[in-house]
């Protein structure tokens, strides 16, 4: 995969600004006595929380030094450090920024390695928005987004990023550091939709759907719906589903959705346009391992793994006549999603699957932990297209169908992936 495949990031401020005036504090003691402390201001909400970045951010702060006695001190040193993890394995660190904050002879003092007393050093660090990475295999250094950091309880990788101070002690004696961890989130941002929706969006008013605004949907192949009603009749649906343009969102936001069902069998129109009868859900997928940029690998239960992460809900809509049913939708995508990203060793994606419709009398002909009746990829970013504010369409005092478990509806085990999985349909 080359870098025009990467996904898209947002123009951030032209030149690396230092923001937040909210500041963290960490120290090494000694009997009650703090003699090693850093400060780092960021925009986290609460200083008891980690520090937090944005792409672009510097990081500020100062390290202060109190020895109540002369000590040999060899150099004081501040690093920006990254690395991933997976479980069970050593971290590949791709992120190494260091600064010397002092060392003998550069503060014009000549073979000086004792300190006594108080000290203040000040530091400016700059995030890096893109790095370069060796890939796997001894393969050529190609040029990544900096990902986001990732941490999730009883998750099979992690990413860590970390600021470090280090006293160095000299040959004889050990090293001491300070560490602390902070998190760090790239700035992505989609396209903006369609002119038609913009207005929408600005005036309030209903979205238009593909056949009064073809530029803001992606309509994807029919597929066909086959089942058994009641024990006693074969029957056949053709589901046509629209995703709003372009195929990147925000977290926050919702994802507009139109489902069109065509049968000349009414009955079995009714029973599947039911609300709770359709099961659309947003799936989040992470490939670990040497191959984790390559698209075209094969994928194993032991590096690539699935969650569902959102489900989409519908409405019934004026549209309708007596052998078409046109159902209105919209999938919120949580603010927690950590955002698309290819990254060496460790990709995270999402895509859309549709999986076989599940209603009272209807016994679909694809059983459960089939394939899916489609999937479509789509893209989540961090932040919304300046000036455009999405709205939902849901109709007021609607309530959402209650949602199905993804991860049991395809068979998956509460501890883990397992199943094969291959892509279907269309993306």
């Amino acid at each position: 995969m080359d870098d025009s495949e990467l996904p898209s990031y947002g123009e951030v401020l032209a030149a690396p600004q230092a923001h937040g005036q909210l500041e963290h504090s960490y120290a090494l003691e000694i009997n009650s006595h703090k003699w090693l402390s850093l400060f780092v201001k960021s925009r986290a909400s609460s200083p008891k929380s980690q520090p937090m970045f944005l792409q672009g951010d510097v990081i500020v702060g100062r390290v202060e030094l109190h020895l109540e006695k002369a000590e040999t001190v060899k150099g004081i040193m501040i690093a920006i450090e990254a690395g991933t993890t997976v479980v069970g394995q050593e971290e590949f660190k791709f992120l190494d920024e260091k600064q010397t904050l002092w060392a003998p002879g550069l503060d014009g003092v000549k073979n000086t390695p004792k300190l006594k007393g108080r000290y203040t050093w000040p530091f400016r660090l700059i995030l890096p928005s893109m790095i370069p990475v060796m890939g796997a295999k001894g393969k050529e250094k190609k040029t990544y987004n900096l990902p986001p950091y990732f941490s999730e309880r009883a998750g099979p990788v992690y990413i860590d990023y970390r600021l470090v101070v280090t006293v160095r002690r000299g040959p004889l004696r050990v090293n001491q550091t300070l560490t602390t961890i902070f998190g760090y989130q790239p700035v992505t941002i989609p396209e903006a939709p369609s002119q038609l929706r913009q207005l929408a969006y600005k005036q309030g008013t209903p979205i238009l759907v593909p056949g009064e605004d073809p530029d803001g949907w992606k309509v994807l192949p029919v597929v066909h719906v086959k089942g058994t009603l009641f024990e006693v009749k074969r029957v056949e649906v053709k589901c046509t589903l629209a995703i709003a343009l372009p195929l990147t969102y925000a977290v926050g936001s919702p994802m507009p959705l139109i489902l069109t069902l065509k049968s000349p069998d009414t009955q079995a129109l009714d029973v599947l346009s039911a609300p709770n009868a359709i099961r659309l859900h947003l799936i989040r997928s992470m490939t670990t391992g040497s191959d984790a940029t390559d698209e075209g690998m094969t994928r194993r239960t032991d590096n690539y793994f699935l969650e569902g992460v959102g489900q989409a809900y519908f409405w019934t809509s004026s549209e309708q006549d007596g052998n078409k049913r046109v159902l209105q939708g919209e999938l919120e995508i949580s603010r927690n999603l950590k955002p698309s990203f290819v990254f060496p060793r460790f990709t995270i994606q999402y895509h859309l699957e549709l999986l076989p419709f599940k209603a009272p009398g209807f016994v679909s002909a694809i059983m459960e932990g089939d394939v899916a009746l489609l999937t479509e990829k789509v893209t989540i970013a961090t932040m919304q297209t300046p000036g455009i504010t999405p709205r939902s369409r849901a109709p007021p005092g609607y309530e959402r169908p209650q949602q199905v478990d993804y991860n049991k509806s395809v068979g998956f085990l509460e501890n883990g992936n397992q199943r094969f999985y291959h892509h279907t349909g269309h993306g």
